[in-house]
């Protein structure tokens, strides 16, 4: 599959286009082939079982905080789903249907699903163990600023540090 990322004259357009570099990314490395395993009974319509729990990840990571999002946020992002290989994003109604039909055994093949992919993404899953794993604490109990997102004062036990430190 093969994407061009730039400017256009188009009427339509795609805010999303780092996660349509992503998705293409993933089509073509499989990444999101385990998925695929996951068998659910259900009528093919429009798109297959797969392509909807695919389209679920993906609203996941256009951050629909919940399924009905998906028809105001990605149900026109016709370009988005080019970039799999859709014609276009099916109706969270359809997604939901999708997930509420799966049974135990299922959702345990999905959980297994995305075990597998998170795994084949995991930086510390394909860390050299023999060697050392650093991990940087930020503990200073420094002040953020007032827009970084969903901040909150925390509470630090012992000495108090200024506002205007650095």
């Amino acid at each position: 599959m093969f994407l061009e990322f730039g400017l256009t004259d188009d009427f339509v357009n795609t805010q999303y286009a780092p996660l349509a570099a992503l998705l293409a990314h993933y089509q073509q490395n499989l990444t999101l082939k385990p998925l695929e395993n996951v068998l659910v009974s259900m009528r093919e319509r429009d798109f297959s079982p797969s392509d909807k729990l695919i389209q679920l990840v993906v609203s996941i990571l256009a951050v629909c905080e919940t399924q009905f999002k998906i028809n105001t946020r990605l149900k026109h992002e016709n370009k988005l789903a080019e970039a799999g290989r859709w014609d276009r994003f099916s109706d969270q109604s359809n997604l939901s249907r999708t997930l509420d039909g799966l049974t135990l055994k299922q959702i345990d093949r999905l959980r297994g699903a995305t075990t597998e992919i998170w795994r084949s993404l995991s930086l510390t899953m394909q860390h050299d163990w023999r060697g050392y794993l650093w991990l940087d604490f930020d503990l200073s109990g420094l002040p953020c600023g007032k827009r970084a997102e969903k901040s909150q004062k925390g509470y630090f036990a012992g000495k108090k540090t200024s506002r205007d430190a650095s």
